[in-house]
């Protein structure tokens, strides 16, 4: 088990497998030139295969969207373990976009990101900070609260 893999499981958390595209679309690119993989958006996909859905400012609270994003990222790193083979080989997260479902109203969006963007640092940790932008969306796939897209910085 890698390095990064034994502290997810030391923090009480199950990596999930890959999750799978629902269109014509892959999980993620590999760009080898420039050491980056997009991984294309993910949500709150619970291990039994259920969805996070509702929206931010009705019937999701800041805390449920929160723990929303926290399994979003999990899903983003299952994925990012079937791209790469090992964890270990993420020299850095770079970028997260964080798209929040939510009324027009609502302005915590930051503070839903902030579930993935703690789980990243926890597990990662320096290497797990990273730029971001969290945004308000009318709606999202499927009614989904949460959907998150990244950049990850891999080494050979």
């Amino acid at each position: 088990m890698s390095i990064i893999e034994d502290r997810i499981v030391k923090c009480g958390y199950d990596l999930p497998a890959k999750s799978q595209p629902t269109g014509n679309y892959v999980t993620g690119v590999h760009v080898a030139s420039a050491g980056l993989l997009y991984l294309a958006g993910h949500v709150a996909l619970r291990p039994d295969g259920s969805r996070v859905v509702g929206k931010l400012g009705d019937d999701v609270s800041i805390e449920q969207g929160y723990e929303a994003a926290k399994i979003t990222a999990l899903n983003m790193l299952g994925s990012l373990k079937d791209l790469v083979g090992e964890l270990d080989r993420v020299n850095r997260i770079v970028k997260l976009l964080c798209m929040v479902n939510c009324t027009p109203d609502f302005g915590r969006q930051p503070a839903v990101a902030n579930g993935a963007s703690d789980l990243l640092v926890e597990i990662f940790g320096e290497k797990g900070r990273h730029a971001r932008s969290a945004v308000g969306m009318a709606s999202l796939p499927n009614n989904v609260c949460v959907e998150i897209e990244s950049i990850v910085e891999i080494s050979d």
